[in-house]
């Protein structure tokens, strides 16, 4: 009865989703900051546990939590390379030294009356 409770309880350590550990929805778009590969806008979009990125050079890649530290880094497969972000989400920094902060648009002007 002890192997099969062990087995139950590994088992539902490994279905556990790596979305319940992420600490922040780094759904939005980045601005590159830091060695930058190209002069685009880049894309995340989180949808669950995975990640879904267009890098600043429009180059797509799927991430997912990092096994060893799910709240605060991310694997990117295409690259091969991970990557730790703020707790607000707001800036994602690469281990090759590229940094990505959340890219916030200017106001729109006030419009003149008159």
């Amino acid at each position: 009865m002890k192997r099969f409770s062990l087995m139950i309880a590994i088992i539902a350590a490994m279905t556990t989703t790596g979305a319940s550990a992420q600490s922040a929805n780094l759904t939005g778009t980045y601005q590159c900051v830091q060695g930058c590969h190209g002069g685009l806008l880049a894309y995340v979009t989180q949808n669950g546990a995975e990640l879904n990125m267009v890098t600043e050079a429009g180059v797509a890649s799927r991430a997912w939590p990092d096994w060893f530290s799910p709240a605060s880094r991310i694997w990117i497969e295409a690259f091969n390379i991970g990557a730790v972000y703020t707790p607000d989400g707001m800036t994602i920094q690469f281990d090759n030294g590229t940094i990505w902060q959340r890219f916030v648009p200017p106001p729109a002007p006030l419009s003149r009356r008159g």
